[in-house]
């Protein structure tokens, strides 16, 4: 199976990528979509521009997009790209990060119909507590580098999901109904390190920006590093 990857550098789609790795599916380009606004319905933004590190980092072929952001009308450059790249026989499949998210897995479903693509979502309706341990046993090191939750303040952004960052967001959980694996849009992430890289990525300087409930953790200068 030849297929596309949706990429945006965070947690659920490099785990994505990580099962189609897994399952033998040969990763003919990764796909990150540049969206013109902060709040698209569709796709991760921040640090979205530097997944060609992690694109790197693995050795698979990366296709940016660029999308104006408009609510629905941010599919049509996705459909364009998947298009071209089915008509040069290069894809039968697409795979995406989808854990909970209808909006999302019904539109990209929706593309793949209308192009006769295969379309596989491996995290879909898992438990999003269990997608989170499941990340720490295979080794993957994820930075969160957005928040936009009740309980999630400015010491967040940079930090690492591990065990105990879990612990804290089970309670948060509990306490302001939040998604632990962010798919209520709570937290934006992007990957260190996982195990598909060839080398690990470090960061030389990053921005916190904050303003009023939200944030972003703007990463200015990353390099890669031997594991």
């Amino acid at each position: 199976m030849k297929v596309a990857v949706l990429f945006s550098g965070g947690k659920d789609s490099a785990s994505a990528l990580f099962w189609a790795v897994k399952q033998g599916f040969e990763i003919k380009a990764l796909i990150t979509v540049l969206s013109d606004r902060k709040d698209s319905f569709m796709y991760h933004i921040p640090n979205a521009e530097l997944t060609h590190f992690q694109a790197e980092a693995m050795g698979f072929p990366l296709i940016f997009v660029h999308s104006t952001g408009v609510k629905e009308k941010e599919l049509i450059e996705l459909k364009e790209i998947l298009q071209d790249l089915k008509k040069q026989k290069l894809i039968d499949g697409v795979v995406t990060g989808a854990l909970a998210s209808v909006y999302q897995a019904s539109r990209i479903q929706k593309i793949c119909d209308s192009l006769k693509l295969k379309c596989f979502n491996p995290l879909w309706q898992k438990k999003q507590l269990d997608h989170l341990n499941e990340l720490l046993e295979n080794k993957f090191e994820v930075i969160i580098v957005g928040v936009a939750a009740y309980g999630l303040d400015e010491k967040w952004l940079g930090r690492m999901i591990d065990k105990k960052a879990i612990q804290e967001l089970v309670e948060l959980e509990k306490k302001f109904k939040i998604n632990v694996a962010a798919e209520g849009g709570e937290y934006e992430s992007f990957v260190l390190d996982c195990p598909l890289f060839k080398k690990k990525l470090k960061i030389l300087n990053a921005e916190t920006k904050w303003n009023g409930n939200t944030g972003e953790y703007l990463i200015k200068e990353i390099k890669l590093v031997k594991k």
